[in-house]
This record gives structure tokens, C-alpha cells and sequence, in this order.
């Protein structure tokens, strides 16, 4: 085996592996169409034999929709989790966070936003994220352990992951406005949902 192969094919604990398939998948579905995307594909690109995806993932459709979980949920490594800076540096670094996601994959993450047709496991999927982003927000924010109001809080975030859904797509898809212009809408209304709105709705 040549040494340029080694790094693919070498033995690799099972969540590493795990991760690299998921990895080969998401770069594949971003590049071509699904159905043109085979598990043979990405068992090549992932230098591993196709049984593999079976063990891991089950069928390509499984695969898929674990691209789309992947493409949708804030995972633990994201910026919300920081406490360092103001609150007006937290939140742009998770919005930069964001948008540099988007950015990297974009085709992937527009199919997995706009869901596909009427699909029940993907629009659940896309529900579960929103609880999850919801619940990231108000720990990002040290609220937490508050349950006056809790679900009018969460609806709020729940409604700004809309309206971020739906500012990326002007961005990558249509191209109505700038990075920077999304930029500064997700982030400001972030900042005035948080520090402004919140606590009004926390005082009635």
C-alpha cells in the first residue's frame, strides 16, 4: 500500500470511521443530486468497503437523513457554548460560526433546510433542531434554569431559526444579499431578541 493511501485506509477506531463516511457523504450529496449519489460512491470516497455504510448508517437513505441531521443541528463544538467576550462578541462569533457552515456546504444545507417534497423524517428531523437550537439559545444566554415564560421564549428562537433559515437562502440561492448583509441582520436581531425582547417577556 503507498504511503499517499495509507491515511484513508489505515484502522481508525469506530466513531472516527463513523464520522469519515458521514464526512465523504455530506461533500458528496452537496456536489450531486441524490439519486445520483451511490453508497458505492461514498464507500470509495471514504476509502472503506460499501458494508460499511450498512454497519454504520443502514440503507443510503438512513445515510441521507444523518447528513441532514448533521446539516441542521448546532452541534456541542459550536460558539453558543463559549462564555468569553461580550455578549455582542459572543453572538457574532456564533454567527460567523454559522454562515462560514453554510458557506462550506451549501447545496447540502439548502436541500436539508427546504426539506425535500413533504418528507416526514426530514421535516422531523428539521423540528427536532429547532427544540434543540431553542434550548441552545437560552442556555447561551444563562437562562437555562428559567421556566416562567419558558415556551414563549422558546417560540421566539424557534421563529428566529426561521427567519435564519430563511436569510440564508437569500444569500446562497438567490443572491439578494451579501454575506455580510446577513451578517449583520442574523446577528443584530439576535442581540435585540436577547437583550432587549427577552427580558420584556420576562417581566409580564
Amino acid at each position: 500500500m503507498s504511503s499517499a493511501s495509507e491515511p484513508r485506509w489505515r484502522r481508525l477506531e469506530p466513531d472516527a470511521r463513523r464520522e469519515q463516511i458521514l464526512v465523504c457523504a455530506i461533500k458528496l450529496f452537496s456536489e450531486r443530486p441524490y439519486p445520483s449519489v451511490s453508497t458505492t460512491d461514498i464507500a470509495q470516497d471514504a476509502g472503506v468497503a460499501r458494508g460499511l455504510i450498512n454497519h454504520y448508517f443502514g440503507t443510503k437513505r438512513d445515510l441521507y437523513l444523518e447528513v441532514v441531521r448533521r446539516m441542521v443541528t448546532i452541534p456541542s463544538s459550536a460558539p453558543l457554548t463559549g462564555q468569553h467576550g461580550t455578549l455582542e462578541e459572543r453572538i457574532d462569533a456564533s454567527v460567523s460560526w454559522f454562515l462560514d457552515r453554510v458557506l462550506r456546504h451549501s447545496k447540502t444545507w439548502l436541500v436539508a433546510v427546504g426539506g425535500v417534497g413533504h418528507d416526514a423524517d426530514i421535516e422531523r428531523i428539521l423540528a427536532e433542531a429547532d427544540e434543540h437550537a431553542a434550548d441552545r439559545v437560552l442556555e447561551f444566554v444563562g437562562l437555562t434554569e428559567v421556566h416562567e415564560h419558558r415556551e414563549q421564549l422558546r417560540a421566539m428562537v424557534r421563529a428566529y431559526a426561521a427567519m435564519v433559515k430563511a436569510a440564508g437562502r437569500e444569500w446562497v440561492m438567490r443572491n439578494h444579499l451579501s454575506r455580510d448583509q446577513v451578517h449583520l441582520l442574523l446577528s443584530h436581531t439576535l442581540l435585540t431578541l436577547v437583550r432587549d425582547t427577552f427580558p420584556q417577556v420576562r417581566a409580564r
